[in-house]
């Protein structure tokens, strides 16, 4: 199916998933679901989608971050030895 919107429909849908961080296809496809009064969402996004879109949880700014490389401890040391305690078990 191809779908031709008006310019300002088409900015609408371009900001509002640049907003949260979906794809445009995502945000018609819910448009048209609610519109035909069927089921939103996919499961998957569930919760988080509806936090996204009704703004009160931000998209992510990037898809992923990297690893930062962790601390590796010596043989025989643990997280526990780390601990400046004097009531460790």
């Amino acid at each position: 199916m191809n779908l031709r919107l008006a310019p300002d429909a088409e900015e609408a849908v371009r900001r509002e998933a640049q907003r949260t961080g979906r794809s445009q296809q995502d945000v018609i496809r819910e448009a048209v679901s609610r519109h035909l009064g069927l089921p939103v969402g996919d499961g998957a996004r569930g919760d988080l989608g509806q936090l996204v879109s009704t703004g009160t949880v931000l998209p992510p700014r990037v898809p992923y971050r990297r690893v930062v490389k962790r601390l590796r401890l010596p043989p025989g040391i643990t997280s526990a030895d780390l601990l400046d305690r004097g009531d460790r078990i």
